[in-house]
């Protein structure tokens, strides 16, 4: 693509292909918003991965046919998640098709196991999260809540506003 020498080609071709498609997905970022990598939902953990390997064919490719298909399907993959969030925020259906509900593993300090059951989630991860939320007595658990990134909330205290749990289901 480059120079004829094999080895500065490599190089050359690392260094140039891999700088322009990283600035191409910062200039997508600023257009787009910083949205583009939360962890809102799963399609936006997908898309990340996805940024990811387009970053990295675009920095191998052997020709610039496929070094700008890389860059024009990294746009697409701006443009799919732009218009799913837009829509997301719109329409209650589209909301529910795409995204997973938070659910509660514990309640009033007491745990869900058929929560625990239908999500996978294994009393020791549970256990787990409790600790780094630095929780000493279940009973201080109002809820934990698994949410829809596949993380879990833990919240604590004598009372809690209804609305932190709105969104959350019983399964």
């Amino acid at each position: 693509m480059f120079f004829d020498n094999t080895v500065l080609d490599v190089l050359a071709r690392g260094f140039v292909l891999s700088g322009v498609a990283l600035f191409w997905i910062i200039l997508m970022v600023r257009i787009v918003g910083l949205n583009s990598f939360s962890k809102m939902t799963n399609f936006d953990f997908v898309t990340t991965i996805a940024f990811g390997s387009l970053l990295a064919g675009a920095a191998q490719a052997s020709d610039w046919k496929a070094f700008f298909q890389t860059l024009v399907a990294t746009a697409c993959l701006f443009l799919f998640q732009f218009t799913l969030s837009y829509f997301r925020r719109r329409s209650s259906t589209v909301l529910h098709t795409i995204q997973n509900a938070p659910v509660y593993l514990m309640k009033d300090g007491k745990i869900c196991e058929e929560a625990m059951r239908v999500k996978r989630v294994s009393r020791s991860d549970l256990m787990e999260k409790l600790r780094e939320s630095n929780v000493s007595r279940l009973s201080d658990v109002r809820a934990a809540v698994f949410e829809t990134t596949g993380e879990v909330s833990v919240l604590c205290g004598d009372e809690i506003d209804d609305a932190m749990l709105e969104f959350v289901k019983d399964v």
